[in-house]
Order: structure tokens, then sequence, then C-alpha cells
């Protein structure tokens, strides 16, 4: 191939890149362009600009909604998840890895088959284990919910990375008197940093965004996530754009700030894992 028709094939692929980039923000721009309007300009016509900005939407938004709570809520349920999820994983899979059996192997063999169940077919059982724990409509509840759910992908991943490390250097720490947990935390750990990332990153952005697990198991308006308040505007007599979409662009906003931050770190983590794994 000469380096003309591959400098043509690499334009063409950058404007088709361009153009999927397009489709996908393209719902994004709607949200803001909406979000500075009226009630009656986002009625009459959604696809057009503002006559009027009207920034005192955000204001309107920020207090009927109680966006503080519902952010400080929603920050805690993503942090804890966040937490616990990649500690637990980070130790069960290596727990895998480094205490070969038949007992281990049937685990991790459980945790990749539960992959492929999808939510929805344990939803229900899932609120009735809650229910009788008394965790429903309490923090704690959902983020222990957010822990079994999301630990299994967060084990196959760091399975993958535990098994390229070099057990020499743990062995080497045994016999200088270091206990087990000391070996993970002082030596293992810092070296699932990339993997860790992406596990961090996956999980924060997925749990930030759910909206089915808080509006069934947080019941109260005191514990409302950011999407399960934005929620409360739409009911069977009533839509509140002005006041939805502007809740909206501000719960995007910390997701989005977090994911430009971070995209270096989850693309070295997918990479150093798939090369490892």
């Amino acid at each position: 191939m000469t380096g003309r028709q591959s400098r043509k094939r690499l334009i063409a692929a950058e404007w088709l890149l361009l153009a999927v980039s397009v489709v996908f923000l393209y719902p994004l721009a709607l949200a803001l362009i909406n979000s500075l309007k009226t009630m009656n300009d986002i009625l009459m016509n959604m696809g057009s600009l503002p006559k009027e900005y009207v920034w005192s939407n955000y204001k309107t938004a920020w207090e009927v909604l109680d966006f503080p709570r519902a952010l400080t809520n929603s920050l805690a349920i993503d942090a804890f998840s966040v937490l616990g999820v990649t500690l637990i994983s980070a130790m069960c899979a290596y727990q895998i890895v480094r205490r070969p059996g038949r007992f281990n192997h049937a685990m991790f063999g459980l945790f990749v088959a539960s992959m492929v169940i999808p939510f929805h077919a344990i939803m229900i059982p899932l609120v009735q284990v809650l229910r009788e724990l008394g965790m429903v409509n309490s923090l704690f509840g959902i983020v222990y919910a957010y822990w079994g759910l999301s630990l299994a992908f967060a084990i196959f991943l760091f399975h993958g990375f535990v098994k390229a490390l070099p057990y020499e250097i743990e062995e080497a720490a045994l016999v200088d008197g270091a206990s087990i947990y000391s070996v993970f935390f002082r030596i293992v750990l810092p070296l699932l940093k990339p993997i860790a990332a992406t596990v961090v990153i996956i999980n924060a952005l997925w749990i930030w965004n759910d909206f089915l697990l808080p509006m069934i198991v947080l019941q109260g308006p005191d514990n409302r996530t950011i999407q399960v308040a934005i929620n409360t505007m739409f009911g069977q007599y009533m839509k509140r754009w002005d006041v939805a979409l502007p809740g909206i662009v501000m719960s995007l906003a910390p997701s989005v700030l977090f994911f430009l931050l971070m995209q270096r770190q989850i693309v070295e983590g997918i990479s150093s894992g798939g090369i490892k794994g």
C-alpha cells in the first residue's frame, strides 16, 4: 500500500469517527440547549436554539431536586461501592490464583458464569433478600448490593492480571518474615494499579449513572440519588422538562469530568490486562 492510499484511508476513518461522535454527542447537546429554555419553548420545538437563555432553570433545579442532598448520596454510594468492589475483588482474585485448588477453581467458574445472568432476572429476589436483612431504604444496603453485582467482572479482570505477576518477589518477602497481608498490600496491590484503575472507572461510571437499583431499593426522599430525584419530575399528569433537563446536565458534569481525567488510565489498564491475561 502506498503512502497516498494509506493517508486517504486514514482521512476516511477520521471522518467516519467524527460522524459517529456527532451521533453520540447530539443527545447531550440537545439536553444542554433545552435546559436553557422555558417550558413553552421546549414543547414548541426541542431542536431549535433558545429564544431566551433562562439560566434560572439551573437554580430552580438545584432547589426543587434538593440537588446537594442527592449529590451527596450519589457520591457516597459511588465511593464506598467502588472502594469495596476494588479491594474485595483484588483479594479474591489473588487468593484464587495463588492458592490453586478444586474449590478455588470452582468458585472462579461460578463468578464467571454469574456474569451472563441479567440483572432483571435477579432483581426481585435481590430486593427480597435486602428486605430480610433490613437493608432496604438504606445507603449501606444499596452499597452492599453493588458489591455483589460488580464483583464477578472485577474478579475476572484481576484474575488475568495477577497470573502474570512474578511470584518470586512475594516468595522472597515471605521468606524474610512478611505476613500474607503485608505481601498483598505492600507488594501485590501496588502492582495491580493499572487494572485497578480500570475497575474503578468502569464501576464508578456505571454506579453513578444507574437508575433502576436505586429506584427499587432507596424508597425514601432523604436517600434519593440524582437520577431518582430527576425521575420525580415526571408523572402521569406532570412533565417538568425545564427542571429535569438542567438536573440531567448537572448530573452528567461529574461523570464526564471524571472520565476525561481518567481516560488514559482506563486505556492503559485494558491494554495491560489484555496482554497479561
